[in-house]
């Protein structure tokens, strides 16, 4: 979600705090603002909206300065109005804060009957207060810090600058990604790799509970028990380059076209050609030993999992449960000693299924994570690490990590048959021949990128939306409903088709289009006859399916989508490029903002 940048620098930096903060749009937000240290006291623009805004601010009044922190904010406390834009500013601290302070309400009201006054609705400004009384009590900054640290509940990413320092800055981590970055003669601050990529390649992640005080000459990290700590410095890899459009309109679009990329990229990870099998890397995990698998996501994630419970459940014949992760701790699950749970996020720091991992670690369970982010949190914390390889994602709806999450989730899938036995060589070495040509059918897909333009039109003036499918495309359905919703704004649904007789079926008529997915294979029949019912109520039907599907039951459709015959294990990762293919036309059509709709935040860190 928000966004933290912070440099201590030996030259002016507002613009490379600037450029940081363009490199962390994708998160999602609604307000923005930098503050720097100017000649011993504050300098700070802030702006609602887009940073385009603060940037025509920051042109009328450039900010000057070597020390500067900056914020992109997604509201939480306080609606995304000037007053409530981060940095805030009490006294001698100013603040930059990613999260929520649990306890702020008794925490302000403790400063208000001091005479303290709040200048926002924020939680964020409590802390501001916090530190500023102990310091204008006498307290050293980093004293100051620790002390009020204790204090806080919830989860949060911060940084501090300090009007009597003005080569100082103090960032702490407790839920919310923090990340060091090392230079000569100044040093950085960011809520990730990404957003540092220009300034420095030698980073260093902080663990949950850590504090740092970033000087430009050294960085000394402290734990949550204020002990002095080494944190590895690695090199991110993240590139300034791998977030540009380049040529593509918008960064949805160019990660969609760069599925057929990462996808192989991640399959490498996973596959062996030349032994015709299928393998986990670096995990001595016995498989074997598997009875039951409890796969935890959010979102676009869950669908995945959604995914992998049919594949699972088909393919390897263990049970599977799946749970939506904001719901999970509080349905209090029954899980048994030695199950294996399976999360699958992003970034690896989703607040709600990173607090399901911690409950299923203290419940026995053994510990896989599907992740992009192989530095994050989830990552640290789990016992097998399943890495997908889409690079950064920019574009808030998720598009090329969900694609690598199905690869991943499909390559498991098959292990964990063969380790049943439920999967014979030959068989196997037949999905590892499948799984090889999975980016050339994706490319395939593609391919009817202008035809699917070409009927935007008829789904754009739709108030509703209901989308269709059956088995695996069940899940797909629901993530083709998601995405529209997301970049669109147009309500739609995702049903099983068999579902529609039971309900859903009394919203069709001719103003609401419906997505049908079902390719050639057992389930068509039954998806096709659902399809009927809705063509004989005035529904309009958009039915994507291959050839021989097109050609059984594509007659009299308002617009038909050609896909390339697969086999039932990527089948969905195959039909995932319509679904987000016709969103992405669909808003470009109404002309709304594809890469960073509104509301929403890439990274969700809070609950």
């Amino acid at each position: 979600m928000c966004g933290i940048v912070g440099i201590v620098g030996d030259r002016p930096v507002a613009d490379r705090l600037f450029d940081g903060l363009k490199r962390l749009e994708y998160r999602g937000y609604d307000s923005a603002g930098i503050c720097t240290l100017d000649e011993g006291d504050f300098d700070r623009r802030r702006a609602e909206g887009k940073l385009n805004n603060l940037a025509a601010v920051l042109a009328d009044k450039p900010l000057h300065g070597t020390t500067g922190i900056a914020h992109t904010r997604w509201a939480t406390h306080g609606a995304p109005v000037v007053k409530n834009a981060h940095p805030h500013i009490v006294g001698p601290v100013a603040i930059i804060h990613n999260g929520i302070i649990e306890n702020f309400k008794p925490l302000r009201a403790e400063l208000e009957a001091e005479g303290r006054t709040f200048e926002s609705d924020t939680d964020t400004e409590v802390v501001a207060h916090l530190v500023a009384r102990e310091i204008e009590g006498g307290a050293e900054p980093r004293d100051a810090v620790a002390a009020v640290l204790s204090r806080l509940h919830g989860a949060f990413g911060m940084a501090f600058l300090f009007r009597d320092h003005p080569g100082l800055i103090i960032g702490a981590r407790h839920g919310s990604p923090l990340t060091v970055g090392y230079g000569e003669g100044e040093n950085y601050l960011g809520s990730d790799a990404i957003a540092l990529a220009p300034l420095s390649q030698r980073i260093a992640y902080l663990d949950d509970g850590d504090w740092v005080v970033l000087t430009r000459d050294e960085i000394e990290i402290y734990d949550k028990d204020n002990q002095r700590v080494e944190r590895e410095i690695v090199l991110s890899g993240a590139s300034a380059a791998s977030v540009e459009k380049g040529n593509y309109r918008h960064y949805m679009q160019k990660e969609i076209f760069e599925q057929p990329i990462v996808v192989a990229q991640t399959l490498q990870s996973y596959v062996r050609p030349y032994e015709g099998k299928v393998a986990l890397p670096d995990s001595d995990l016995d498989l074997s030993s598997i009875r039951r698998v409890t796969i935890v996501a959010c979102g676009t994630s869950f669908y995945a999992g959604m995914v992998a419970k049919y594949w699972i459940e088909q393919f390897a014949r263990v049970p599977v449960d799946i749970d939506v992760a904001s719901e999970f701790r509080y349905r209090e699950p029954v899980l048994e000693k030695g199950g294996l749970a399976l999360f699958i996020s992003q970034s690896g720091e989703t607040a709600d299924t990173l607090a399901a991992l911690r409950h299923a670690q203290e419940e026995g369970q053994i510990i896989a994570a599907v992740i992009n982010v192989p530095t994050s949190t989830m990552a640290r914390e789990a016992d097998i690490v399943l890495p997908t390889h889409a690079g950064p994602e920019i574009g808030v709806a998720s598009t090329k990590a969900f694609t690598c999450q199905l690869a991943v989730l499909a390559a498991f899938s098959a292990n964990l048959a063969r380790a049943n036995g439920r999967m014979s060589e030959e068989e196997e070495a037949d999905l590892v021949d499948r799984l090889q040509k999975v980016p050339e059918i994706m490319n395939e897909a593609l391919d009817h990128d202008e035809d699917i333009a070409a009927m935007a039109h008829l789904v754009a003036p739709a108030r509703d939306v209901l989308y269709l499918g059956r088995g695996p495309d069940y899940p797909l359905a629901m993530e083709g409903a998601l995405k529209l919703k997301e970049i669109s704004y147009i309500h739609a649904e995702g049903y099983a088709a068999g579902e529609m007789k039971h309900g859903p079926i009394a919203l069709i008529d001719d103003a609401v289009p419906v997505i049908v997915l079902a390719p050639s294979g057992p389930l068509f029949e039954k998806t096709v006859s659902n399809m009927e019912e809705v063509r004989a109520r005035g529904g309009k039907i958009i039915f994507v399916s291959d050839a021989e599907g097109l050609e059984k039951a594509g007659e009299g459709c308002l617009a038909t989508i050609e896909m390339p015959k697969a086999h039932p294990l990527i089948q969905p990762i195959v039909y995932a490029i319509p679904v987000q293919l016709l969103a992405y036309h669909v808003a470009v059509a109404k002309g709304t903002d594809v890469d960073q709709p509104r509301n929403l935040a890439k990274s969700v860190t809070v609950e």
